[in-house]
């Protein structure tokens, strides 16, 4: 590691909480770099002088090296498993499930869970909670506005159920909006709470390292109940889940022993 992007590593550590030395290092600082060059600095020494005075410059920071890609109903297929197969075997051990989706960046994974879950409950029963360590992306999606290309998996009955349409704006009803409790979180270095029923996790777990994947893993088996789901994402799959006391319950869904 470089002296001048060990010494930002310190420096953003000390400032946000945030430990970049737990992400892949090559693809953070490529990201990072481009991102400073972008705004005029030479290096990592200046853009951290320049996020420690200016607010603007520390969101868009933020914006960066959190990921942000998400759709609604993103691999749709995923979506169709936990709706046919998983969801109603949670429902029968519990009326009203305690559900968390972790890393929800923009919020449209804790919404398609609100709406699939709308099928079998009714919207006042419905309580998810939602965490991401970027406070600009929660706020983006409490505001609920998505552009077009957000819903391009959702179907158009979904669609017209659960958004109001303004040019090519969406707009999240409220009644969806009132079962998604957001909060800020760091996954690394945060307690989890629970016992959760289900916990999606997904796209996400691919930015970490080995180790620190293996730490998380660890973390979400024990915030789940007995037989519990851990839902990942479709570059995630666990090939070792006994480690973690998982069994694969199908695809990309595994449950806690």
């Amino acid at each position: 590691m470089s002296q001048d992007y060990l010494q930002f590593v310190g420096n953003i550590k000390r400032k946000t909480g945030i430990d970049l030395s737990l992400y892949k290092e090559a693809q953070m600082k490529r990201r990072l770099t481009s991102l400073y060059e972008k705004k005029g600095f030479s290096n990592f020494r200046e853009f951290f002088s320049e996020l420690n005075r200016n607010n603007e410059v520390l969101n868009e920071f933020l914006d960066r090296m959190t990921i942000n890609v998400s759709e609604f109903y993103r691999n749709y297929k995923r979506w169709e498993v936990l709706e046919r197969k998983i969801l109603p075997k949670i429902l029968e051990r519990n009326k009203q499930p305690k559900i968390w989706s972790a890393a929800c960046s923009t919020g449209e994974e804790p919404y398609t869970l609100a709406m699939i879950m709308n099928k079998f409950l009714p919207l006042r029963d419905i309580q998810i909670i939602a965490t991401d360590l970027d406070t600009n992306a929660i706020a983006r999606a409490k505001l609920g506005i998505y552009p077009e290309r957000s819903l391009n998996e959702a179907p158009d009955q979904i669609k017209n159920l659960y958004f109001t349409k303004e040019k090519e704006y969406f707009y999240v009803k409220d009644e969806i909006k009132r079962t998604v409790t957001f909060k800020k979180q760091n996954l690394l270095a945060d307690p989890f709470g629970g016992p959760f029923d289900l916990i999606v996790c997904r796209n996400v777990l691919i930015y970490f390292t080995e180790e620190a994947k293996d730490g998380l893993y660890h973390k979400f088996s024990a915030a789940l109940k007995k037989d519990g789901i851990f839902f990942v994402g479709s570059t995630e799959q666990i090939f070792n889940p006994n480690i973690y006391n998982f069994e694969t319950e199908d695809t990309f869904f595994y449950k806690k022993k």
